[in-house]
């Protein structure tokens, strides 16, 4: 009998079946550390607002916002520097024109752009598949001829896809996408007549969705990935895995929710070696070098 499978993107391969391999640095474990640096068009499209309900012109949210790019990004490349990671920076390529500063830190500390839209204004909800494809091209050919090269990695504004979404960002030469956590492993998805490989993202390792979304505290955010990264490097003894954090430059740049986060990454530093801290890209790179190391 045909099996019958959840969706038309990915099947069934359980936890159990897996491929075996060590990452490039011998862990079993690979962890990577998205930072959201965005932009978004003053009172109009969707926002991330603090305050509910503030009416136009609603200086007090964008005040919010602006403190990551003015400041929160800034302190958040450097501290996760001090602990020798690069992040992927998902990128509304607008913050080019209005925060070049910011961008050219991150670039100096080697981080990965990401293609993450223009403004976190849009979304690709509605848009049609001629719309679509324009859409992230548009983003990818702007981060290339910034940094020289193309993203290899997306993330969609709001994580909102149509149906032809993957087509459009393998159309556009994106490789792997940051949207998804099916799994703890990278897990190859279907995209049109061709594939694109979905690395784990971390939903609730979110301080949007967490700290924001169900207004969790910056102490219950701190022990929520020392947890999960304490029980994931249990798990990897048996198989490699990866890990993600997203955190974002207006949320967990400001002071108090930093000093909580740099105590959770104090303790993946001393974890040393049996992790890899690594990028999208090096990840992505080592499943492409041989595709049957992901289901």
């Amino acid at each position: 009998m045909k099996p019958t499978f959840p969706n038309d993107r990915y099947g069934y391969v359980p936890i159990t079946r897996f491929t075996d391999f060590r990452w490039p640095n011998g862990a079993r474990l690979a962890l990577f550390v998205c930072l959201g640096i965005e932009d978004y068009t003053p009172d109009a499209g969707q926002t991330e607002t603090l305050i509910a309900g503030t009416p136009a012109p609603d200086w007090v949210n964008r005040s919010w916002r602006d403190y990551g790019n003015r400041v929160g990004a800034f302190r958040l490349i450097d501290r996760l520097a001090g602990f020798g990671i690069k992040p992927a920076v998902l990128l509304n390529t607008a913050v080019y024109d209005t925060a070049p500063d910011l961008i050219a830190h991150a670039r100096a500390a080697g981080a990965e752009m990401i293609g993450h839209g223009l403004t976190n204004s849009h979304s690709l909800a509605g848009m049609g598949p001629a719309g679509e494809a324009a859409y992230v091209g548009a983003v990818a050919d702007r981060i290339e001829a910034e940094e020289g090269r193309r993203p290899g990695g997306w993330s969609s504004m709001w994580l909102a896809h149509t149906p032809t979404t993957l087509a459009s960002l393998r159309g556009a030469g994106y490789r792997y996408l940051l949207d998804l956590h099916l799994d703890d492993r990278p897990v190859w998805l279907a995209a049109g007549d061709d594939r694109i490989l979905a690395l784990p993202y971390a939903l609730e390792l979110n301080d949007s969705s967490t700290v924001i979304g169900r207004h969790a505290s910056a102490a219950d955010f701190e022990w929520m990935i020392i947890d999960a990264f304490d029980e994931m490097r249990a798990a990897s003894a048996q198989q490699p895995l990866v890990m993600s954090i997203v955190i974002h430059s207006f949320i967990s740049g400001q002071p108090f929710r930093l000093r909580a986060l740099t105590r959770a990454l104090e303790h993946i530093a001393c974890a040393g070696d049996a992790v890899w801290l690594a990028t999208p890209a090096e990840i992505a790179a080592v499943i492409e070098e041989d595709p049957r190391r992901a289901p």
